[in-house]
């Protein structure tokens, strides 16, 4: 079969490329946004992409067109679709049909942290072993040299075995994005999943651009709930309302409920059954624990590894807990995540620069978009990079900051970096200037900059000028007109010019 993908270079729609090829379908794409990592990914597995949605790029038409959720109608490869009666569907609806049927389906859903924690499961899964599928909204970096790890993380899809090793069931652990399916499926992609093993990692206002409220997305995150079976498992922070309301609305499955703890003599909430224990402030190493209160015993590992921050550390514990619910040890899991390398553009290091005898400079390229996010990131990255000044380069793209949503809390957003340089792009419809002009009580030092070239001219020749290691950290959910890149040139080129 002949599979064409309108919108393929998005995060999942380039993964559910992957899987559709490996079903055996010749498989095209088309996309007006077309760059890393998700197009190198695709153009290494022998996807043709095509720039833009031409009519032309449906002739002769394929057997079946899977329709990203950011096309609308309007668009000339939509109207051709429809007036030529080429048959269609969605991503969430062709991965139901074609890959989850008779699975075993984890799936990882909340406003943050996502990608992150289907990216862990999926590695603790396969490193103890379990051939499992996933579909990951990003690009894992594996550090491995088990050449099956390698091999199953080389993209951020795979389609792993329809049965496990007992002839049951085999298991599937997918992001289980909120967003709308399709423009004739406004239901979130996860409705369609069906899972078995669900975490809810946390729930805020978000998407704005398609939810009215925080109440419409609990009331599609209760379709899902609603589909979980009774022999299934929930896993959720405690002390989350959000998450505790839209559980008030009906729910038929067991819960586990987490939290994170300073010390073991810390109090614990009896709630939560599943702890992690900080070892390090930094969040590099803890101790995870899962409390069987009904059969009065208790399951430990711990975890040491590079990442760092608490918002990883809860990642960690419930793709922890998840595993644990399907079979693996916590000491296995914990083990597991000890070898875990991450995800590109989550808190990736691309670059480690000797900018002189005494100071160097980092630069790290973070998908935070979000004020949440962006807190986070910043904190985990104050607690692990303590000698460094941290400047936070940010560009509010989504949807969500575009429309001005979360635009009062972006500049405490940032607060725990030295200084920040905000990108205010063409077209936003609102005032980025005067919302961090405006700003109380903030006590770094924030700009606002309209033009990428302008501050990598700002940044450069000031990183490595305070006697101290520099750290910038590039966040964005797109390009950002390749200025990651591009700085690292202006980089190597002032420190040859310094020689």
């Amino acid at each position: 079969m002949h599979v064409h993908i309108l919108g393929i270079c998005g995060t999942f729609m380039g993964s559910l490329a992957l899987l559709a090829r490996d079903l055996g379908h010749t498989v095209t794409g088309s996309d007006a946004n077309i760059y890393p990592p998700m197009s190198t990914q695709l153009e290494r597995a022998g996807i043709t992409i095509q720039e833009g949605y031409h009519a032309s790029h449906l002739q002769p038409a394929p057997d079946l067109v899977i329709v990203g959720n950011a096309m609308k109608r309007g668009i000339e490869a939509v109207e051709y679709m429809l007036d030529e009666g080429i048959p269609y569907t969605s991503g969430p609806q062709f991965l139901s049909e074609h890959v989850l049927q008779h699975r075993h389906v984890l799936a990882v859903a909340g406003t943050h942290g996502k990608t992150t924690t289907t990216t862990m499961l999926a590695w603790v899964l396969h490193y103890c072993g379990i051939d499992a599928g996933f579909l990951i909204g990003g690009v894992p970096l594996v550090d491995s040299e088990d050449e099956k790890l390698t091999q199953a993380f080389a993209h951020s899809s795979y389609l792993g075995a329809d049965k496990n090793v007992q002839g049951e069931r085999g298991y599937f652990v997918i992001e289980a994005d909120e967003y709308d399916s399709a423009f004739f499926d406004k239901r979130s992609k996860f409705v369609h999943y069906r899972p078995r093993t669900a975490i809810l990692n946390n729930l805020e206002f978000d998407h704005a651009d398609i939810f009215k409220d925080l109440e419409a997305i609990q009331t599609q995150f209760h379709h899902m709930i609603r589909m979980i079976p009774s022999s299934g498992q929930i896993i959720m922070p405690g002390n989350t309302p959000s998450l505790e309301a839209t559980i008030e609305k009906g729910c038929w499955t067991p819960i586990w409920r987490t939290e994170i703890t300073d010390s073991a003599q810390a109090d614990r909430n009896t709630d939560c059954t599943w702890q992690a224990e900080l070892i390090a402030e930094d969040g590099s190493e803890f101790k995870v624990h899962y409390h069987d209160t009904e059969n009065g015993k208790q399951f430990s590992g711990t975890v040491h590894w590079g990442m760092s921050g608490r918002h990883n550390v809860e990642n960690a514990m419930v793709a922890v807990a998840a595993a644990f619910n399907i079979g693996i040890s916590v000491e296995q899991a914990c083990e597991a995540l000890s070898q875990f390398s991450g995800i590109k553009r989550r808190m990736e290091l691309i670059a480690d620069l000797q900018l002189s005898t005494a100071t160097k400079v980092q630069v790290f390229d973070d998908f935070a978009h979000h004020p949440t996010a962006i807190t986070t990131t910043l904190d985990g990255a104050k607690k692990k990079l303590k000698a460094a000044k941290i400047w936070a380069i940010i560009e509010p793209r989504s949807n969500t900051m575009k429309l001005g949503i979360h635009k009062d809390s972006l500049a405490a957003s940032a607060q725990l970096a030295d200084e920040v340089i905000w990108y205010e792009p063409a077209g936003l419809e609102w005032g980025l200037t005067e919302v961090v002009g405006d700003a109380t009580n903030i006590s770094n030092k924030q700009y606002v900059m309209n033009d990428t070239q302008a501050i990598i001219d700002h940044l450069v020749p000031q990183l490595g000028q305070a006697g101290k290691d520099d750290a910038v950290i590039i966040m964005s959910n797109g390009g950002f007109e390749g200025i990651h890149q591009r700085l690292l040139a202006a980089l190597e080129t002032a420190k040859t010019a310094s020689k």
